[in-house]
């Protein structure tokens, strides 16, 4: 899992049955570096969204198989998936 900043949302002219419905974001992950320094600095990806996350927000990122695994049993074509907002993150070294 990783922490991601969105930047904008996405906007859908068809897509795939199982995500009729479904919201989609561009995050930019950070990196530790990033994280402490509060700019993020990966590149851009596209997420799905549940929780209703908007530009300027921290997330949480579950990519791969974990993406998918919130639709179990269900099937859906999902590899970025934003699991939570997050409020404030601290780091201590």
């Amino acid at each position: 899992m990783r922490i991601a900043e969105v930047i904008g949302t996405v906007t859908l002219s068809r897509v795939h049955p199982s995500l009729i419905g479904s919201r989609w974001l561009v995050v930019v992950p950070f990196s530790l570096r990033g994280l402490k320094d509060e700019q993020a600095d990966g590149e851009e990806l596209i997420a799905y969204d549940e929780s209703g996350a908007a530009p300027g927000l921290k997330v949480a990122l579950g990519e791969g198989g974990e993406a998918a695994a919130p639709f179990l049993p269900n099937k859906k074509p999902v590899d970025a998936y934003c699991a939570a907002i997050l409020d404030r993150i601290m780091i201590t070294e």
